[in-house]
């Protein structure tokens, strides 16, 4: 097996391992899309950390059937479209998700952590889109994703250069959260987990869904879930909870 699955409380952790560098194969994304619907469909879990064995995050994809590629039209293009779909599934899950970036995040790695909700990176930690250097660019949603998230001229000087960055430099341009020490991903995942799943969804839908469009569109679809979320049961106890000045007792209905 390539991505290792374990439970911790309402957490699923995901562990990539493909030593030595974890790169990104056809088997591992199979797993992963496997792994990540099953997480998705068990009520049990409310959040999902996503992290790596040994050294790496995911230090890029396996670049060993690339060749094979070279040439015939719509290879790479199918190819792509593939590990669209994987990334897709990761960023429109209904629970919050955590990459942990525990050692090199490169090319595809950063690009499946940017699909993810929240990105908390180790202080050792190297994360780059080094794509250039192998005659290509970014191809998994590195373009647009990073693009959308720190700037243009900021993507444009990563992928041009192809260096990589420091966590701390990582920090600053705003491609993750936090640079912490080792288990503080599982620490915020804890607290996720305390609050309402029908609340964390809701709000995830309304972010990802009114991200690209006209701020009266957005304000609709945060007016539709916001809705929602009033014809749950967690929402009463949230409300008697505060009120009689006790901890709530979510069950995530």
């Amino acid at each position: 097996m390539l991505v290792q699955h374990t439970r911790e409380g309402r957490t699923a952790v995901l562990r990539l391992d493909n030593p030595p560098v974890n790169v990104m194969n056809a088997q591992l994304r199979r797993e992963l899309k496997q792994v990540l619907l099953c997480a998705a469909g068990d009520s049990s879990i409310t959040t999902i950390v996503i992290t790596g064995e040994g050294k790496a995050f995911m230090a890029g994809a396996d670049i060993g059937g690339f060749p094979e590629m070279i040439g015939k039209p719509n290879a790479a293009y199918d190819f792509v479209y593939d590990v669209y779909g994987l990334w897709y599934l990761l960023e429109c899950i209904e629970k919050p998700t955590i990459a942990a970036l525990n050692g090199l995040t490169l090319g595809a790695g950063l690009e499946m952590a940017l699909c993810c909700d929240i990105r908390i990176a180790a202080e050792h930690v190297k994360i780059g889109l080094p794509e250039i250097k192998l005659g290509l660019f970014p191809g998994g949603g590195g373009t647009q994703r990073l693009a959308r998230l720190i700037g243009k001229a900021k993507v444009k000087k990563l992928i041009f250069q192809g260096e990589p960055v420091s966590s701390q430099e990582a920090l600053e341009l705003g491609i993750v959260n936090r640079v912490v020490p080792k288990g503080e991903a599982l620490a915020l995942a804890e607290k996720i987990n305390s609050f309402s799943l029908m609340a964390l969804a809701a709000a995830k839908r309304a972010i990802n869904s009114g991200n690209n469009v006209p701020l009266r569109v957005g304000i609709e679809i945060e007016a539709q879930e916001f809705q929602k979320v009033f014809l749950n049961e967690d929402v009463r106890e949230g409300g008697d909870a505060f009120l009689t000045k006790r901890e709530p007792a979510f069950k995530n209905r």
